[in-house]
């Protein structure tokens, strides 16, 4: 049984996901930003509605995608049906105790699994990371973005289920803890934090908006720009890559 008990329903965060869809540019660049770090057979773990998957299909590289929620599994399944370098959808629960026996067959199997904002979705974040070592020999790599800096806690998370947010310390700690070595890190998308401090804490909005995210869209070169100029020292996210030992 998974640790996890969840409602296929997930208005909020579908919501996000969708919200996330009409910002293209901003999913490039998140898929750019990983791209080089990814390698072989692949794993994403919280493969949502496939915004970030779909550059890696259509870019040729051999992925398995995955999710908690059936409902996500089967609109993977048949948004990306026609890709011959997709592996398979599977429903995976970062969260269950006995993933390690129930997935048996794909021990070791992958040398990349990323995880996009998944980690701060699960109560044991240790558990989480530890799961996806088993997908991993030693020299497999990991990937993972999280939220970053508590003190941006605030409406959004909470109705996005997020159990904390994360700085460079807190998640090279996780990782290092749980198997891996820290090959690579940084922060993200400085742009993002004032608005997500004046949406989320300031006008308390329940979720991204659309709106906002297209014209968010549109200016992501220079913010692009602005991580550059700050040397990826802030960020509304955070990213550690590390390596299996």
């Amino acid at each position: 049984m998974s640790a996890t008990l969840f409602s296929d329903q997930d208005p909020e965060g579908e919501m996000t996901l969708e919200a996330m869809a009409v910002a293209p540019r901003f999913n490039q660049w998140i898929y750019e930003t990983i791209a080089p770090f990814c390698r072989g057979n692949i794993l994403e773990v919280g493969s949502g509605i496939g915004n970030i998957s779909e550059f890696f299909l259509k870019n040729g590289s051999r992925i398995t995608l995955s999710d908690i929620r059936p409902a996500y599994c089967n609109r993977l399944g048949e948004k990306f049906a026609g890709y011959r370098n997709l592996e398979s959808v599977v429903q995976l629960d970062l969260a269950d105790v006995s993933i390690e026996k129930k997935f048996s067959l794909m021990k070791e199997s992958f040398d990349t699994v990323f995880a996009l904002n998944v980690i701060e979705h699960i109560g044991n974040d240790h558990l989480a990371v530890k799961n996806i070592r088993q997908f991993l020999p030693n020299g497999g790599r990991i990937i993972i973005l999280v939220p970053a800096y508590q003190a941006l806690y605030n409406g959004f998370d909470k109705n996005l289920g997020h159990f904390r947010r994360y700085n460079l310390k807190s998640l090279n700690r996780l990782m290092v803890s749980n198997g891996f070595k820290i090959i690579y890190h940084q922060y993200f998308n400085i742009a993002g934090i004032l608005g997500w401090f004046l949406s989320g804490s300031v006008i308390r909005k329940a979720t991204i908006p659309k709106g906002q995210m297209k014209i968010y869209n549109m200016m992501v070169p220079l913010f692009k720009v602005l991580d550059k100029a700050v040397f990826n020292s802030a960020g509304l996210s955070v990213i550690s890559v590390g390596e299996a030992i």
